[in-house]
């Protein structure tokens, strides 16, 4: 290390009377020469000389010291010591000496001064918090510029900046030239007359419109004179904007008022302060002549307690009561009272509704929710009410009731033949023919349809109910007069007495139900009375109708098949499947003992569909096989040829199947061909698309007209039976099969009879000209098994 030269006696005097701390230092450090300043504030440091001295120093100043020496050049800087040193913040400035090599450095203590501006820095920052924080925006601008000096974090992001990037722009280029324009005035006034100025306006946001109150404050030197001007602006939207809503809300409601339709009345403490033209209408006064009166004095007397209740109340509610209008007439209406505030003022207003015309409205609901508006009859449920409260009277034993079901024979007819026009004027003369036979005692209903329902009460004896039934029966079936022709239908009638046939209603109507279709199955156009016998057999019904839902899930169902043949030679020409059911308890049941309760409960579109399917499968089944008995015949019944999906649910069954449709055949019922031509026709061309031959079965029996036959495309007409089992003997039936024969053979139509069980028969039909055959005489109807081992061994002995 290189020697310092020592300074003399009189500099080394000055040197330690330096008014500060003084050092010299190498540029890598070495402490050189301290004064004696220097070695009262840091003694340990000053003891030795060389780098201990920076053991003093935090890393970081020590960091920076040497740096700033080794670039061997004047500096300034600020260090700090470690905490064991009173001095705790150091200002160091030195001086480079070149020709010497090392620095002079002067040092002063500054950690007052640090912690000062500590402090500043702390106050600042806190107040700019506050400022940030603060819900209003502020700012400074200074006068002879009008730039922004200042402005905390909701003043710059309110006009798209930040806190950095609005200080100084001018007061026009924060808020617009525009906004500047129209509140220059106001500035001019702060500046000028260092006076407070205060405004508000709306402002333009991407949030939308706000409303603002703006405050300038003058800031003024010792000398008066405005230096700048301090702005504060306070957010007041949801101030103005109440203020905007209330007004609108008193303009829709005055506006509300006058256009009502209902009254509108106010009132506050129990007198009228207002009220609008439908109001005034309803009563009939005008509006001076109810201002300041009484609203108790326009209640009815009868109701002035409640009213009195409810103001007195304050609640907001809805009721109703009677207003007595100038003539003293009383008017049923509606209150719904609110409480509210109009003008300033809390008062109460009273919407004013009038239920005239609503009680009108309920009478007439009331009507019609008891009376069928066809014939003006008590319904089903206002029967009900009669029928449960005449029982009751009854049931002391004094007297019986008798409880008459009527139901129309085919009215189903004269709807679908001639239009429901005529069959509610049917409708409406029979429930007038029922209530002209009857006493005023006695109740009369439609029950729906075509069913009407007649309440004997105060009976003694049997025999009046039968001279009853019968004058209703005969005044049903008189002659109705409809677009000009005259239309007879019958009824047939089923009676029920109580308290012996039924302790309810449900019962009574249902023993009486019974008996009515006992009638209806005896030939119609009469009238049964109930007794224990039918409730058995429509148990058995009813068992039997449960049993027949799961008979298809179970596969219990099974097609027998019974050959056609021709009448010329005896070869197979097709065969019929008949359907028979393997009754769990009862064994194997032909379709006569359960169709018609299919029938009756709407089984039967599930248990034809099967049929056909069935039959299908094996119509195509014995093609393959090379058996060629086709066509296949299906009975369809009237329910699955008047549903709307038949003709899709025939072709539907043939695609599944694979089958082409000249295997199949179907037979339907004169009655079916008696509804609507078109409809019908439509359905049979369908089949015909299809390849599906179309036989009329049980032919002779119904009512089908030479017209009909013609019009449809019809392949083949049956015999039935009745004719077929007299011949050839007896001669109605002879003529009628010749006719049939003879009909056909015009027609270009196959004629067939069924129920062939003798040689004579058979001899007769064939000598007639008839086409095919069917019978026992030929085979009884076999299963598919017997009937294909039928169709071999016929084969095999070369029968055709």
């Amino acid at each position: 290390m290189n020697a310092v030269p020592q300074p003399l006696v009189e500099d080394l005097a000055l040197w330690n009377a330096l008014p500060g701390m003084a050092m010299r230092v190498s540029a890598d450090g070495e402490l050189l020469q301290a004064n004696s300043a220097f070695a009262e504030r840091m003694p340990d440091a000053a003891e030795s000389l060389g780098t201990r001295w920076l053991d003093a120093l935090t890393p970081p100043s020590r960091r920076d010291l040497l740096t700033a020496l080794a670039r061997r050049d004047d500096f300034a800087l600020r260090v700090e010591t470690i905490p064991e040193f009173d001095t705790r913040s150091l200002g160091l400035t030195a001086r480079w000496l070149a020709p010497l090599g090392h620095c002079l450095c002067l040092l002063h203590d500054v950690t007052e001064l640090r912690e000062a501006e500590q402090a500043a820095r702390t106050r600042a920052e806190l107040l700019r918090l506050l400022a940030d924080n603060v819900p209003a925006l502020l700012a400074y601008y200074e006068s002879d510029t009008m730039r922004c000096v200042y402005a905390n974090s909701r003043y710059a992001e309110t006009f798209g900046m930040d806190g950095r990037s609005i200080v100084g722009r001018t007061f026009g280029e924060v808020i617009g030239d525009e906004a500047e324009r129209r509140i220059r005035p106001q500035v001019d006034r702060v500046l000028q007359q260092r006076l407070p100025a205060a405004y508000e306006r709306e402002l333009a946001t991407p949030d939308g419109t706000r409303y603002i109150e703006v405050n300038l404050l003058p800031h003024l030197e010792e000398a008066g004179r405005a230096i700048g001007c301090f702005v504060l602006i306070s957010d007041i939207s949801k101030h103005r904007l109440a203020e905007i809503a209330l007004r609108e809300s008193e303009e829709r409601l005055a506006k509300f008022m006058q256009a009502s339709a209902e009254g509108i009345v106010f009132h506050k403490d129990g007198f009228v302060t207002d009220a609008n033209p439908p109001a005034l209408a309803l009563i009939g006064y005008t509006l001076p002549e109810i201002l300041g009166c009484k609203t108790l004095d326009f209640i009815a007397p009868d109701h002035v307690a409640k009213v009195a209740s409810v103001i007195a109340s304050g609640q907001e509610t809805a009721y109703e009561s009677v207003l007595m209008d100038k003539h003293g007439q009383r008017i049923p209406v509606e209150f719904i009272v609110r409480t509210m505030v109009r003008n300033g003022e809390r008062m109460r207003m009273t919407i004013v509704r009038d239920l005239r015309d609503r009680h009108a409205a309920q009478a007439r609901i009331h009507h019609l929710a008891h009376h069928d508006t066809l014939t003006g009859l008590p319904n089903r449920s206002a029967f009900m009410e009669h029928l449960d409260h005449l029982m009751a009277g009854a049931r002391d034993g004094s007297s019986q009731l008798a409880l008459l079901f009527i139901d129309l024979d085919h009215f189903k007819r004269v709807n679908d033949s001639l239009g429901h026009l005529v069959g509610d004027t049917l409708l409406r003369t029979v429930a007038a023919r029922i209530t002209a036979s009857l006493r005023a005692t006695d109740i009369v209903a439609r029950f729906g349809g075509d069913e009407f329902m007649v309440l004997l009460p105060s009976i003694s004896q049997r025999a009046d109910v039968d001279e009853v039934a019968q004058k209703l029966l005969q005044a049903i079936e008189a002659p109705v007069h409809a677009e000009g022709r005259p239309l007879s239908v019958t009824a047939s009638a089923g009676v029920a007495l109580f308290p012996q046939d039924g302790p309810s209603a449900q019962t009574l109507i249902k023993h009486a139900d019974t008996a009515m279709y006992l009638a209806k199955a005896r030939g119609r156009a009469q009238y049964r009375f109930f007794d224990p016998a039918m409730a058995s057999s429509a148990y058995a019904a009813l068992v039997m109708e449960g049993e027949l839902a799961h008979a298809l899930e179970r596969g219990e169902f099974e097609l027998h098949f019974q050959p056609q043949v021709s009448a010329r030679d005896g070869s197979i020409v097709g065969a019929e499947a008949l359907i028979r059911w393997h009754h769990p308890t009862r064994g194997l049941l032909p379709p006569g003992e359960f169709i018609p309760v299919a029938e009756q409960q709407r089984l039967m579109l599930p248990i034809g569909q099967w049929v056909l399917r069935e039959a299908a499968r094996c119509a195509g089944r014995w093609h393959a096989m090379g058996l060629a008995v086709a066509p296949v015949a299906v009975n369809l019944s009237t329910m699955q040829f008047q549903s709307a999906s038949f003709s899709d649910a025939v072709a539907q069954v043939l695609r599944e199947e694979g089958v082409d449709g000249h295997l199949i055949e179907v037979e339907l019922t004169e009655r079916m061909l008696m509804d609507d031509l078109a409809e019908v026709g439509g359905k049979l061309e369908k089949l015909a698309e299809l390849g599906i031959r179309v036989s009329v079965d049980d032919f002779g029996t119904g009512y089908s007209s030479l017209g009909h036959l013609k019009e449809l495309p019809i392949d083949k007409m049956k015999i039935d039976r009745s004719f077929v089992k007299d011949l050839p003997g007896n001669r109605g039936s002879t003529a009628i099969t010749r006719a049939i024969i003879q009909m056909a053979r015009s027609l270009g139509i196959t004629a067939i009879a069924e129920g062939v069980e003798t040689e004579a028969q058979r001899s007769f039909l064939a000598l007639n000209g008839c086409d095919e055959l069917q019978g026992d005489l030929i085979s009884k109807p076999l299963p598919a098994a017997e009937f294909e081992a039928w169709v071999r061994t016929r084969r095999s002995l070369r029968i055709p």
